[in-house]
């Protein structure tokens, strides 16, 4: 979807903000009703994480745990050997941080068919503060052996990975969040798993994004072209397993590749990109994102725009990289 609109953060489909954990909750509620089998566990934050919405449906196949997020992750791990299809949710904080032990234990060794999705994920928490703006869940996600990690751009992705999340069996972490992000994704759009997807096509640098960052750097395209510069925008919403020979294809007819996310930059998106790159193309690659920092609270614009996380940002890594 060459040359989307720009505004805010990046680049939007006619100007649309959604919510991410909106789109999550309505889309629990229609599959509650296509499936008897799926049940809901939360740590006292239904409202937060809109599961609520399923309650309010489904009150018998919905569990609040309290917040006893490391039980809440057992007790659905339990509950997925009896054929049902628990999705676990609380703040991404919470869900991979206070209960990483047991989502890799109970979850992970036994390759439970649990999906985990966390909201209020990144900077973009805002107000609550560096103890509530979880910046390492897709790296410790994505180091447990067997975990499918997406991270979705918009609602409309959300619904779909949410969907698949349901059908697929093993387990899966979904990263969403709590501030409304641009649309990027026209109606008819097909999510599918470990497959990237080409927004804009350039030919000097390739930016890569997951989550809010594919907006952002769908922003810094335009900026590049107002400078002669061609970007190609690759989305990549499942980190893992992460599209290897999309990335390597298009990285061997670009100059350079720059990341974003909203995340440390690190151990997600721009360790994953290094690594591959690194063993199969070395190449001029920028990694933009938190710089080994804690959060901080504040409005979500002006957190991306302190700690670098802006389509300004990545337009400067790419011309620096190039």
């Amino acid at each position: 979807m060459a040359g989307a609109e720009t505004a805010g953060v990046g680049g939007k489909v006619g100007g649309v903000m959604d919510s991410l954990r909106d789109a999550y909750g309505d889309t629990l509620v229609e599959l509650g009703n296509e499936g008897a089998n799926l049940v809901v566990f939360d740590a006292d934050l239904a409202g937060s994480t809109r599961t609520s919405k399923f309650a309010k449906a489904f009150p018998e196949r919905f569990f609040n745990m309290g917040a006893a997020e490391q039980g809440m992750v057992a007790a659905a791990a339990g509950a997925s050997t009896t054929g049902v299809v628990p999705f676990v949710s609380t703040f991404a904080m919470f869900a991979t941080g206070r209960a990483y032990e047991f989502v890799r234990q109970a979850v992970g060794v036994g390759h439970q068919n649990v999906k985990v999705v966390a909201t209020h994920a990144g900077l973009t928490v805002g107000e609550d503060g560096g103890t509530h703006q979880c910046l390492e869940d897709l790296a410790l996600m994505r180091m447990i052996p067997g975990m499918t990690v997406l991270s979705p751009a918009d609602a409309i992705e959300t619904k779909q990975a949410v969907r698949f999340a349901y059908a697929h069996k093993g387990p899966v972490y979904i990263r969403l969040t709590r501030d409304k992000f641009p649309r990027i994704h026209a109606e008819d759009y097909h999510f599918e798993m470990g497959k990237a997807v080409v927004m804009r096509e350039g030919r000097d640098v390739l930016l890569v994004g997951c989550g809010l960052g594919t907006s952002i750097c769908l922003g810094a395209a335009e900026l590049l072209a107002a400078d002669g510069i061609e970007a190609t925008v690759l989305h990549a919403p499942t980190v893992k397993p992460f599209d290897r020979e999309t990335l390597v294809a298009l990285a061997k007819t670009h100059r350079a590749v720059v990341t974003c996310e909203e995340h440390q930059s690190h151990g997600g998106l721009g360790g994953i990109v290094a690594e591959i790159l690194s063993e199969a193309h070395p190449m001029p690659v920028r990694r933009v994102g938190v710089k080994d920092q804690f959060g901080q609270s504040g409005k979500p614009e002006k957190l991306l725009e302190a700690y670098g996380v802006t389509p300004q940002a990545v337009a400067a890594a790419a011309k620096d990289a190039l």
